[in-house]
């Protein structure tokens, strides 16, 4: 049994327990690894709010991807604190006057800890995006409904693409690579979160770029841009991705987050299967490219884009300190 004060705040320090939820829940992807999350903790919870001050305001003006983000990081905190054998008690957006505070976690009752919830805790550390090339291996019709499904268990609805579905996403995808390319102010705001500096623990390292797909038949976003020297290096992708498209069934800011944590359920029970994964949301950040995959006749709404393979370890991305995004947090050492 996890005593209670392994999970409090007294002095300034984190209980051990809390602690190890707070690392599991920085762990989640961000666009440009931009982490815009902050912690406070209760004496029986945590509280989670956006940070908007890292908003990517050429890319994500309305913050939906930063609620998308933030809904990744609270999924991470529930199976978290549900592997430590709590039942992490969730209310989202609990006050209106507070449109930064995103969910209240409690710290419920003792839970037994299935094995799908100890799967997906142990993934946590092991989940990456990875923008190399995957191999030609089909992933299992089994595997891909287990990702539908494990989706659908947030709430969320994901529609793996056919062949010409997939071919008219990438379509989508390079026009909106060759849109943004063409914007300044998308050349500055990548700068600032590629460009390295010393002790840096955010933003996109070099080593996370990926190569380049000959005759971009894979288009990944490329971080090279500012930092000609750094430019990927070119390399054949597989012959037929399989990517998915995540919708969610409205577009308010309930839904962003839930739209979060389905995308990271599915991402982690992906990294369960020896599944690799790569975001792919460029049209989604352009509204009249996000408008042509809209599914009018479910009303679904497009959130995210995802490519499935199996394709060598990638690179991880570094996270920001705990002191650094948990409110009255003391500096460690």
């Amino acid at each position: 049994m996890v005593s209670f004060a392994d999970w409090r705040m007294s002095d300034g320090r984190l209980g051990t327990m809390l602690q190890d939820c707070l690392r599991a829940a920085i762990a989640e992807p961000s666009i440009h690894n931009t982490q815009p999350w902050r912690f406070r903790p209760l004496m029986d919870g945590v509280d989670v709010f956006a940070y908007h001050t890292r908003r990517l305001n050429v890319l994500d003006p309305s913050g939906r991807e930063v609620l998308i983000s933030v809904g990744a990081a609270l999924f991470n905190l529930r199976i978290a604190v549900l592997a430590h054998g709590r039942t992490p008690l969730t209310h989202l957006m609990p006050h209106d006057d507070q449109p930064d505070l995103v969910a209240r976690v409690r710290f419920g009752p003792p839970v037994h800890i299935s094995e799908t919830v100890r799967m997906l805790s142990q993934a946590l550390p092991r989940r990456r995006t990875n923008r190399r090339p995957f191999s030609n291996a089909s992933i299992p019709t089994e595997v891909l409904a287990e990702l539908v499904e494990s989706a659908a268990i947030e709430g969320g609805q994901l529609a793996v693409a056919d062949a010409s579905t997939r071919d008219a996403v990438f379509g989508l995808v390079r026009l909106a690579e060759r849109h943004s390319r063409a914007q300044p102010a998308y050349w500055n705001e990548l700068g600032e979160w590629t460009v390295q500096r010393p002790h840096r623990r955010d933003g996109v390292p070099p080593e996370a770029y990926g190569p380049w797909s000959a005759m971009e038949t894979v288009p990944i976003r490329d971080f090279g841009l500012v930092e000609p020297a750094r430019r990927r290096w070119e390399e054949t992708f597989e012959d037929e991705p399989t990517i998915a498209v995540l919708y969610s069934k409205a577009d308010s800011r309930r839904q962003w987050i839930k739209s979060g944590q389905a995308l990271e359920r599915a991402l982690l029970t992906a990294t369960v299967r020896g599944v690799a994964t790569t975001l792919m949301t460029q049209p989604i950040e352009l509204p009249r490219l996000r408008d042509l995959l809209i599914d009018s006749a479910a009303s679904l709404v497009p959130q995210a884009i995802v490519r499935f393979g199996y394709g060598p370890p990638s690179a991880p991305t570094p996270r920001r300190p705990l002191e650094e995004v948990v409110d009255g947090l003391l500096p460690t050492g």
